[in-house]
């Protein structure tokens, strides 16, 4: 047996009774902690009249025929909620949680004995890339095609993460590539938010950003680096990330601290009644 085959039969060890049993309470605790939030943000929103939306718009080419050319023009396609469009994160969140502590549990807890937990990527791909749109609107970043680019890129950055879990089991030596192309796709909302709000900010007579927008672009963009830097400490097993449980556990609070930050800094800066 090779020392790679070896580590294989390692990893899927089961987890032990012990063990598990925390996992099932960490994920009935935070299905309940998500759920709660979707629904006191969901009735902030509504306590709200009118309910404070983003414009949603879609820009186009238009032919001028007094100069016969083609200028820029653009049309309204809906109004976000805001409120409604966090509440939705959570929710999402809530609902992976709880399939992880009840129906899918068996197959959650075989997936992290292997070092894997597909779960976590796909949900972070829905819940993160409704994050990352609601920031984006907030930011002034309003043309549906540009919107739909950066949930696609986000939710492309999280199954990055899932196909580096997968890539690397049984591996003694981590391939990086998956971690690289992750990062690589992760940076461009953030880069398009932070071209949208210099741009405001530099633009005659613009009025100042609101503070709350800046706070929201600093910390969860501290937020979404921490994930990457968990991973690197899982792989590169520096301290108590030898244990990949360790490094999911720090992944379920990350998830919900970063979850909360944006809700509630969303709701001292537009949803407060």
């Amino acid at each position: 047996m090779t020392a790679n085959t070896a580590s294989l039969a390692d990893r899927r060890l089961p987890i032990a009774a012990d063990r598990a049993g925390s996992l099932f309470r960490w994920n009935a605790v935070l299905a309940i902690l998500h759920f709660a939030q979707f629904a006191a943000i969901l009735a902030l929103s509504f306590a709200r009249n009118p309910i404070v939306t983003a414009p949603v718009v879609s820009g186009y080419l238009s032919f001028d025929r007094a100069t016969s050319t083609l200028v820029p023009a653009q049309r309204a396609i809906l109004d976000l909620p805001i409120g409604p469009a966090v509440a939705v994160f959570f929710l999402v969140s809530a609902v992976a949680h709880a399939a992880l502590a009840f129906p899918a549990r068996g197959w959650y807890e075989r997936r992290l004995a292997r070092g894997q937990n597909p779960a976590r990527w796909m949900e972070y791909a829905v819940s993160s890339s409704v994050m990352i749109v609601v920031i984006a609107t907030l930011a002034g970043v309003q043309e549906i095609g540009t919107l739909v680019a950066i949930f696609g890129v986000n939710a492309a950055m999280n199954l990055f993460g899932w196909s580096m879990e997968a890539a690397n089991e049984g591996r003694e030596r981590p391939q990086w590539l998956h971690y690289l192309f992750g990062c690589i796709a992760g940076a461009v909302p953030w880069i398009v938010i932070g071209i949208a709000l210099l741009t405001a900010a530099t633009a005659p007579g613009a009025a100042a950003i609101p503070g709350f927008v800046i706070a929201i672009f600093v910390s969860l963009f501290a937020f979404f680096n921490v994930f990457a830097i968990n991973m690197v400490l899982q792989y590169r097993k520096v301290g108590p990330w030898r244990d990949y449980l360790h490094g999911e556990r720090v992944y379920m609070l990350l998830s919900l601290l970063a979850k909360t930050a944006l809700a509630w800094q969303v709701f001292a800066g537009t949803l407060r009644p």
